[in-house]
């Protein structure tokens, strides 16, 4: 039996992050009326509250506006919040708006590195410096009402039971950017604060036919396995996962009717390397011979259960697309 997403559970839309000396205090103010969250800033538990701690001379909270809680990441002695601090309109979806991450802000949750050996402070201020990295990360795209994560041909397979699911559940992890950082959020059951997250592109505008107003929405989704530079993330694995793999997705609506087109591009997909120099197209070397036919069907085995018929299109040296589909 699928749990349904009661009429109370929708995400919250702005919040109001306290942070006293002990804890993150995470407070709704987008006129629900759901509960505070608190989380420790010694160890990163989490827990709901009913109302905001008092402030004290002793106590004087920090306060910001923020518009989502993207999770919580946990290293070797600490935890880590992230929240969005700031976020810009960029268009609309299926008729809700689509927002990009203006500004993210990392706020530790690390009071209990006062007992970690000197080791592992150094270590966790190693993990801490690259983990900053993450604030400056570029193409982050959410919605509060629709499920980015699926194109609008995934979206109309889905079942009527599947619609009431929160959105977090209703994702594709492969495109999800914070499937892993939402964990904790989802061992506490904190549906209203799981805010799915793509890395991608999102671009929607208007347009005219004659007298027709088309509406056209174009949108890429980063697949989050095997994620690197192009230099040094190449090919498929033995399950046949290729690197830098993303989706894209032209819709156009007009008229009352809507077409989707979905194509998708990966690295090549077997065992290789490629030593890269100065050459203008250095070549590559396959690695394990006997195994490419076995990951190459694995690849498209996986391509046809999600997007049924693949043609594909070998641009190798040409324009960096490998796959496209019909």
């Amino acid at each position: 039996m699928m749990e349904r997403a009661e009429s109370g559970q929708k995400l919250y839309t702005r919040m109001r992050l306290w942070e006293f000396p002990d804890q993150f205090v995470v407070e709704p103010t987008d006129g629900s009326s759901g509960s505070a969250l608190a989380i420790s800033r010694a160890d990163g538990s989490m827990n709901l509250i009913h109302e905001v701690p008092e402030c004290s001379i002793l106590r004087v909270p920090k306060i910001r506006t923020i518009f989502g809680v993207v999770g919580v990441l946990k290293l070797l002695a600490g935890s880590y919040l992230i929240v969005i601090t700031e976020r810009e309109c960029v268009g609309s979806y299926l008729g809700h708006p689509i927002y990009k991450v203006a500004s993210l802000k990392i706020l530790p949750c690390d009071h209990s590195l006062n007992n970690s050996s000197a080791e592992q402070k150094k270590v966790e201020a190693e993990f801490s410096c690259l983990l900053k990295l993450a604030e400056r990360t570029p193409g982050l795209y959410f919605s509060y009402d629709t499920n980015l994560t699926l194109s609008v041909q995934r979206l109309n397979t889905l079942g009527d039971e599947s619609k009431l699911l929160p959105l977090w559940r209703q994702a594709e992890p492969r495109f999800l950017w914070n499937n892993y950082l939402m964990e904790a959020l989802i061992d506490n059951k904190l549906d209203p604060f799981l805010l799915p997250v793509i890395q991608g592109s999102f671009h929607h505008f208007q347009t005219a036919i004659g007298r027709d107003i088309i509406d056209v929405t174009l949108i890429a989704r980063r697949c989050t396995r095997r994620n690197g530079t192009r230099m040094w993330r190449r090919g498929a694995d033995s399950d046949g996962y290729v690197a830098n793999f993303v989706e894209t997705e032209q819709v156009v609506q007009m008229n009352g009717f809507m077409a989707s087109f979905v194509q998708v591009r990966g690295s090549i997909p077997f065992l290789w390397e490629q030593t890269v120099d100065l050459t203008y197209k250095p070549k590559f070397e396959i690695l394990r011979a006997e195994e490419a036919p076995r990951v190459v069907e694995r690849h498209f085995l996986d391509l046809r259960k999600k997007y049924g018929n693949v043609l594909a299109v070998d641009l190798v040296n040409k324009v960096h697309i490998l796959l496209s589909m019909l």
